[in-house]
């Protein structure tokens, strides 16, 4: 049995939320998917082994903290036009480089991350015209690489914990705390209950401030983060 504690839990519909992206495609990355030829059936494997695939949980399928913030980093990817392709081969290239798993969240992405990247780039697609390779490298440098860490805070080179909203500490996913689940940072109640609380208390933020002797700013930034992962 895989260790549940410090390493996140979340189902794959939270997850998507988590990351803006849809779940059929986040299904699709993590779980592979098939399609038909006309002389026969052919199927596609999933992006990466995730942290609980060999487990049997209740509720459907669910990945781990790390799986997490390597989903973000393929969302993003996938985002700004990166072919899924071009993207598997990133990660089996950096696998290989690094010599283990997770490589797009590791730190020392950003440093071999543009290498590794135009690599995958010619491995998947083959020669490309310059002024193609010259347009990913722009994708790679201006749009991704920024994002690789944005948010993420590391510890002696291993991602720990994740704030997920821009320019902002308010809200924090940690996997040694609450399995992972996003809360305030300052006051370690999750975002859920405090949105909860919050329409059920008929949107009264100072009210739901006072339950839980937290400031009506952080009932803000919660009901805030919840409605961005709901809509």
């Amino acid at each position: 049995m895989h260790q549940l504690i410090g390493t996140g839990i979340y189902p794959l519909n939270q997850a998507a939320r988590l990351v803006g992206e849809s779940s059929r495609y986040v299904r699709r990355w993590l779980r592979g998917y098939s399609w038909k030829y006309k002389d026969g059936r052919s199927r596609s494997g999933p992006l990466w082994h995730t942290q609980f695939e060999r487990e049997q949980l209740p509720g459907g399928m669910v990945i781990g903290f790390r799986d997490l913030l390597e989903l973000r980093l393929v969302a993003e990817f996938v985002r700004h036009g990166v072919h899924l392709k071009v993207i598997r081969a990133t990660i089996e290239a950096a696998e290989r480089h690094f010599g283990q798993s997770y490589p797009l969240s590791n730190r020392q992405f950003l440093t071999d991350g543009k290498r590794i990247f135009l690599q995958a780039v010619e491995q998947a697609t083959g020669t490309q015209k310059l002024i193609d390779v010259v347009g990913r490298q722009f994708v790679f440098s201006e749009v991704i690489r920024p994002s690789l860490y944005a948010g993420i805070e590391y510890d002696d080179g291993e991602a720990k914990r994740w704030y997920p909203v821009k320019r902002s500490k308010a809200i924090v996913l940690d996997p040694e705390i609450q399995f992972g689940a996003p809360m305030l940072s300052e006051a370690g109640i999750p975002t859920d209950a405090i949105f909860d609380a919050w329409k059920a208390e008929g949107e009264d933020k100072g009210r739901v401030a006072r339950l839980y002797d937290v400031t009506p700013a952080m009932v803000s930034a919660a009901v805030t983060f919840e409605q961005r992962l709901a809509a």
